[in-house]
Parts: structure tokens; sequence; C-alpha cells
């Protein structure tokens, strides 16, 4: 797969994730691994950093719930529209991940 190619599958995974649920950078490297021979949840922030404006970006976290850097604010109110389980400022991953 071309560095283009994962481009476009990291961006496609992340229009996946339905309302309301929200996966880790490393759930998204996890699950196209397999195909793409690649597994770097720093590949896909810097994706989502470079590229993810026109895909629910907003769901895509931290491991551990850390919504993305420099865009928290905003994130925190998509996240709560779409009825995402908060516990202060992170995601509660257990109640709230998703995998395809």
């Amino acid at each position: 797969m071309t560095p283009e190619e994962y481009v476009e599958h990291v961006l496609t995974m992340v229009e996946t994730i339905p309302e309301g649920r929200v996966m880790s950078y490393g759930a998204i490297a996890d699950a196209l691994a397999e195909r793409s021979g690649r597994n770097s949840p720093r590949q896909v922030g810097t994706i989502m950093a470079r590229h993810g404006g026109g895909v629910p970006w907003h769901r895509v976290v931290s491991s551990s719930g850390r919504l993305p850097p420099g865009h928290e604010r905003e994130a925190r109110a998509r996240l709560m529209a779409e009825g995402v389980p908060m516990r202060g400022d992170r995601v509660q991953m257990t109640k709230a991940g998703w995998m395809p």
C-alpha cells in the first residue's frame, strides 16, 4: 500500500465511526495494520492533522480519551452534542470506544 493509499484508508476508517462513538489513533492503526503493513498511531495522528478536516476528526482521540491537541474545545462540544460519555476533559473510552 502506498503512503497515499494509507492516507485514504485512514480517512475512510474515520468516516465509518458512528455518531456518538470514538476510535483512538492506535485503534485505527491496528485496524489497518494487516492490510497496510503499517501500525503507527503517530502516523495516524499526522494524517489526521494534515488531511482530517473533511472527516469527523473529533471522533479520533488518544487511547486515554484525550481530545485532539489544539482542538479540545471544539472537539468536546461536538462530542457532547453526539452524546459521547465524558469524564472531565476525557472521553470514557470503555463506553464510547468503537472498532469496525
